[in-house]
């Protein structure tokens, strides 16, 4: 990982829902044995099947998760927003990391040593809770994507997936909603289990409906409800 190290302003932690309710002795404990670090774009924080030494944080930026399969297809899993939690193996009870975290912007993360983790969370209950929240929303992200490649037609899907990632990571510009991190047609392809053609050829006929617009890693919705009758026809 190249990364910067940063001096981080302890009132940006606190105002995370994660900190918000931990008393301020605590977190300054907490945070003298925080590594805080710059990732530049394309940087990664980790890489999948390495030893799984720190757990972290995301405080601003946007990091993509995919993971290699054992045919040696790549696949996007997941998009890490400010304030999650990543990397934390050990609550998962595995030594290495299942995938790899790449920058998508230029991201700031903290980071803990990962033998502080059984500490950590029996000392800091809020913690805990999140890191169990993380988990389960993380366990019903899989399940749904799952549901969805198992019954949904693909454009349903990409559909799907393009909103979610409108309502995560999107920035309200001009006459629609851009996602405000550099986003392929291979990145989509990767998490609906589609191909890069078939996604190209459906982004192209939503631009000439005027249900999106796109550029070269750029999307931006600009007719939500047109996408969402096509995610939920019968909705």
């Amino acid at each position: 990982m190249k990364a910067q190290s940063v001096v981080i302003d302890i009132s940006l932690v606190r105002n995370l829902p994660l900190f918000r309710k931990m008393e301020p002795a605590a977190l300054a404990r907490l945070m003298t044995r925080a590594t805080p670090q710059r990732i530049l774009p394309g940087d990664t924080v980790f890489e999948q099947g390495g030893e799984a030494v720190a757990f972290y944080l995301l405080l601003h930026g946007r990091l993509k998760v995919s993971q290699v399969t054992p045919d040696g297809q790549q696949v996007m899993v997941r998009v890490v927003h400010p304030g999650d939690l990543f990397g934390f193996a050990r609550a998962l009870a595995r030594p290495d990391y299942p995938g790899t975290a790449k920058a998508a912007v230029d991201s700031l993360v903290i980071s803990w040593p990962m033998a502080d983790w059984d500490a950590v969370v029996e000392n800091n209950p809020r913690l805990a809770i999140n890191a169990m929240q993380t988990i389960g929303q993380r366990l019903d992200e899989a399940h749904t994507r799952l549901r969805e490649m198992s019954t949904q037609e693909v454009e349903r899907r990409v559909a799907h997936a393009v909103l979610r990632l409108a309502e995560k990571a999107g920035r309200i510009e001009g006459a629609g909603t851009r996602i405000d991190f550099p986003i392929t047609r291979q990145d989509i392809a990767e998490m609906t289990g589609t191909t890069l053609h078939t996604v190209s050829r459906l982004l192209s006929a939503w631009e000439g409906r005027g249900l999106v617009e796109g550029g070269r890693q750029k999307l931006t919705v600009t007719d939500a409800e047109g996408l969402s009758r096509i995610a939920d026809p019968e909705g």
